[in-house]
Formats: C-alpha cells, sequence, structure tokens
C-alpha cells in the first residue's frame, strides 16, 4: 500500500507541480553558473548508498565545505534561499520516489559521514526503511535547526545537538508507520513550511518527542527490542 501510494503520489505531484519545477530549474540556471541539479551521495534503506537530486542552491566551489550547510552560508545564492526555505529545493527528489529509492514519508537521509562516523543503533534502525521527504525529524529540524546548529561549525553542532533527537524521533515513526500517519505527517509538513514563509519562527516540539526522549534514555543494548 505505501509504495503504491509513493508512486501514485510522485507521479502526480510531477505532473501538477511540472510549471514549478520548470521555473525553478530556470531561475537557478540564471542565477549561478553551473548544473541545476545537485546530486548528493546519501545512504538508503539497509544502508545502500544512493544519488538524492535537489535543485541547486549554492555557488559552485572548489573549497571543501562541511557536509551541514548552516542557512547563513555565504555560498547560497538569493534564489537559493528562497527555494532552501519553501523546501523547493527538494522537490526533485520526487524522482527518487518515483525510482523506488525514497518514499514520501522516512527518515531523511543522511551524508555517507554522517551515518558512518555518527549512527548509533537508532539511527541504524531507520535504515530499515525507506528515506522520504519528510519525517518527524526532518519537521524539528525545519522549525528548530535554524536556533540550534551554530554557523562556525555546523557539521559539530548538527550532529551533538540535532541529530540524536532527530533519529529518535525518526524511529517513533518507523514503529508506528501507517498510512494514516504518512498523511498526517504530510499535512504537518506543508502547514510548518507555510507558517516558515509567513514569518513565524517559534514553534512547539513535534507531538513524538516524549517517546524519542524516552528512547533516547534506554540503553542501547535495549534501544532495538520494542
Amino acid at each position: 500500500m505505501k509504495r503504491l501510494f509513493d508512486v501514485t503520489a510522485s507521479a502526480v505531484a510531477l505532473l501538477l507541480l511540472s510549471p514549478l519545477l520548470a521555473l525553478a530549474a530556470l531561475g537557478v540556471r540564471l542565477s549561478s553558473p553551473g548544473p541545476v541539479l545537485y546530486r548528493a551521495r546519501r545512504i538508503g534503506r539497509h544502508g545502500v548508498p544512493f544519488t538524492m537530486f535537489k535543485f541547486r542552491t549554492m555557488h559552485i566551489s572548489n573549497a571543501q565545505g562541511s557536509v551541514i550547510t548552516s542557512s547563513s552560508d555565504s555560498r547560497i545564492f538569493p534564489l537559493g534561499r528562497l527555494l532552501r526555505s519553501l523546501k523547493i529545493d527538494e522537490l526533485p527528489q520526487l524522482w527518487n520516489v518515483l525510482h523506488g529509492e525514497m518514499s514520501i514519508v522516512g527518515p531523511r537521509p543522511e551524508d555517507p559521514k554522517i551515518v558512518t562516523d555518527h549512527y548509533d543503533q537508532l539511527g541504524h534502525e531507520t535504515l530499515t526503511v525507506l528515506p522520504g521527504l519528510t519525517c518527524p525529524g526532518s519537521v524539528h529540524f525545519y522549525t528548530h535547526g535554524e536556533q540550534l546548529v551554530d554557523d562556525s561549525d555546523p557539521e559539530t553542532a548538527y550532529v551533538r545537538k540535532l541529530l540524536p533527537i532527530k533519529l529518535a524521533l525518526d524511529v517513533v515513526y518507523v514503529r508506528h508507520m501507517s498510512l494514516w500517519y504518512d498523511l498526517r505527517l504530510i499535512a504537518r509538513t506543508a502547514w510548518t513550511i507555510l507558517q516558515i514563509a509567513a514569518g513565524r519562527r517559534n514553534f512547539p516540539e513535534p507531538v513524538e518527542m516524549t517517546a524519542a526522549q524516552q528512547l533516547r534514555a534506554l540503553p542501547l543494548n535495549t534501544s532495538l527490542q520494542n
């Protein structure tokens, strides 16, 4: 049922959003020299790497940057900042969903370096399902990431302050996933993005937070046995 929903929803979304996708692609092309799409290496289900597509939002640089980008990174061009704030830059991942590498709802896929260096047992549990466009952890990142990620060292701040609870939030989803839960998360994500676009900056913790904090409190050798 989930795969049928993913295929149907991604195909319909790609069709309906094709004018927006074309406009975004043209805007990226005119804003900054280089390819329209950014191809990011990510870790998918069962630890299998894949290429995730995004609209490019940063000027091409030869400098080696962090795998985590802060919102104030000087390489982000103005249109790219708008695309990122509205999550339009993520829409090319609908192709990843249609291709079977991602789902509409599922834990956000991480860079191989983050997985190798920082995933604990809860993190590896999120790899038992297809990664997705949205999940409780990604919604939490949208609402709290800018406040918690230090611009001077975004990767360190991310793995210390955000990644542990983000993974726990996504494990809550993995253990309770259903089509109805997916639909509610899609609606919650859309509403959150609209509120951010309207200027809201303060959000309550997600409803899954209590369960996620309880998971983080469990000994690691028992965290996978619920």
